[in-house]
C-alpha cells in the first residue's frame, strides 16, 4: 500500500494530469493492484474526461431524480466525501462509495471538486491528506495529481506523506534547469523517493531522456509519456480505457508500441521503487 503523488513545480503545462492517467490506466490493466485516482484540480476535469462525458451523466442522473444538479454533485464525488469525513463517520471501505469505477476492483477516480468557488475549494482542499490516510488502507496503490491551485500547505502534506513524488517537467532547458536549482536548494527533492517524468515527450528533440538524464547527472534513466496523437485524443473523448485495452499487443515498431513500452518502463520503474523503499524500512 503506497501513495503515489504527481506534482511538478513549472506553471506551464506539463502532461502532468494525462501522465497519471496513462500510468495509471495501464498498470490497473497489466498488475495485480487495486488503484486509486484521484483528481485535485481546481475548475480542471482532464482526468474525468479521460474516462468519462460526465456532463451527459449528470444530465441524465438529474432528469431521473428530480433533482438540482447541484444537489446530485454535493451527495457524490468529493464533495459528499467531505461531508462524510466532517460527520467522523469514516471507515477502511468509506472511500470506494464515492469514486467513479474504471475497471471493477481495479481502478477507481475519485472526481475533482465541482465548486467553481475558490474559496470552496480551499475548504474542501484541506481534507485531501484525511482522505489520502484512510484511502492508503484500502488500496494498494494511490495516486494522487496534485493541482498547482491547491494552497502550499496543503501540497506540502501531501509531498511529505507520499510514498513516491514523481516530478513532472519539460523538455525546456530553462525548466530541467530550475527544477536542478530546486533540487540543489531543497534538501526534500534530495531524497530517494523521487522518480522524474517528462509529459508530452518529443524523441526527436535533443532534449531526450538520455541527455536529459546526463545533463541532470540522473543515476537511472529519467522517465517519459511520449506525445501520441490517439492517446491524446481518446482523453478528449472519454476513451482512455478503451485505448490501453486496444493497444497491449500494439507492435514494438509503430509509435503506438513505442508509446506503449514507455508507459511499461514508466511502471516498471515505480514498482521497483516501491519495492526499494520497502526492503529499506
Amino acid at each position: 500500500m503506497a501513495v503515489v503523488a504527481f506534482w511538478s513545480n513549472e506553471e506551464k503545462e506539463t502532461g502532468q494530469s494525462l501522465s497519471m492517467v496513462a500510468l495509471t490506466t495501464y498498470m490497473a490493466i497489466e498488475h495485480n493492484y487495486r488503484i486509486l485516482e484521484i483528481s485535485t484540480g481546481f475548475q480542471d476535469t482532464t482526468v474525468e474526461d479521460s474516462y468519462w462525458d460526465l456532463e451527459k451523466t449528470e444530465n441524465l442522473v438529474k432528469n431521473l431524480t428530480n433533482k438540482k444538479k447541484e444537489e446530485v454533485v454535493f451527495e457524490s464525488g468529493i464533495e459528499g466525501l467531505v461531508k462524510i469525513i466532517t460527520s467522523g463517520k469514516t471507515s477502511t471501505a468509506i472511500i470506494s462509495n464515492y469514486t467513479k469505477i474504471v475497471f471493477k476492483d481495479r481502478l477507481d477516480v475519485l472526481l475533482a471538486p465541482k465548486t467553481k468557488n475558490y474559496e470552496e475549494y480551499k475548504e474542501i482542499a484541506q481534507y485531501y491528506a484525511d482522505i489520502l490516510q484512510v484511502a492508503n488502507r484500502n488500496y494498494d496503490l494511490v495516486f494522487i495529481d496534485i493541482s498547482k491551485k491547491m494552497p502550499q500547505e496543503q501540497i506540502d502534506k501531501i509531498l511529505e506523506m507520499a510514498d513516491v513524488i514523481v516530478v513532472n517537467i519539460t523538455q525546456k532547458l530553462k525548466m530541467i534547469n530550475r527544477y536542478t536549482e530546486l533540487r540543489e536548494q531543497n534538501p526534500f527533492f534530495k531524497k530517494n523517493n523521487i522518480l522524474i517524468n517528462i509529459g508530452r515527450y518529443d524523441k526527436f528533440s535533443k532534449y531526450n531522456v538520455k541527455n536529459i538524464s546526463r545533463y541532470m547527472r540522473e543515476k537511472k534513466s529519467v522517465l517519459a509519456v511520449p506525445y501520441n496523437t490517439l492517446f491524446f485524443e481518446s482523453c478528449s473523448e472519454g476513451k482512455v480505457a478503451d485505448f490501453f485495452v486496444r493497444l497491449r499487443t500494439a507492435d514494438a515498431e509503430d509509435r503506438n508500441g513505442v508509446f506503449m513500452q514507455e508507459i511499461d518502463r514508466f511502471a516498471k520503474a515505480l514498482i521497483y521503487k516501491l519495492q526499494e523503499l520497502q526492503m529499506k524500512l
